[in-house]
């Protein structure tokens, strides 16, 4: 695997609840120039959002979001990580988000 950074910065903003995730992640793409990666639901209500983009953006993308998740729910962390490994980013990015793509939707009919 190649070990060379990509030039993108990761950031993290994690909250106890999916309202606050959405805040957080509105006061993310609209305080900086940063793209949403993906997002994680887990156990316990725990909702995590990544975001790519340059240190400085994800930064301030990153201070926002975990400010407006705070003012209205429950933030657990925000985190910065200036430049992941491709280690990193192959089992954040990649492989996670390709196999839950994969998975089939299932659809109810109307009655």
């Amino acid at each position: 695997m190649d070990p060379r950074p990509t030039g993108r910065s990761l950031g993290l903003v994690e909250t106890h609840g999916f309202v606050a995730a959405v805040e957080a992640a509105d006061a993310m793409t609209k305080a900086a120039r940063v793209t949403i990666a993906r997002y994680e639901v887990t156990r316990g209500a725990l909702v995590t959002i990544l975001v790519r983009g340059e240190l400085a953006e994800v930064e301030a993308a990153v201070a926002a979001g975990s400010a407006a998740a705070a003012a209205i729910g429950d933030l657990r962390r925000g985190h910065v990580i200036p430049s992941p490994s491709p280690e990193i980013e192959s089992v954040l990015l990649t492989r996670r988000a390709a196999a839950q793509s994969a998975k089939p939707v299932r659809r109810h009919k109307a009655s």
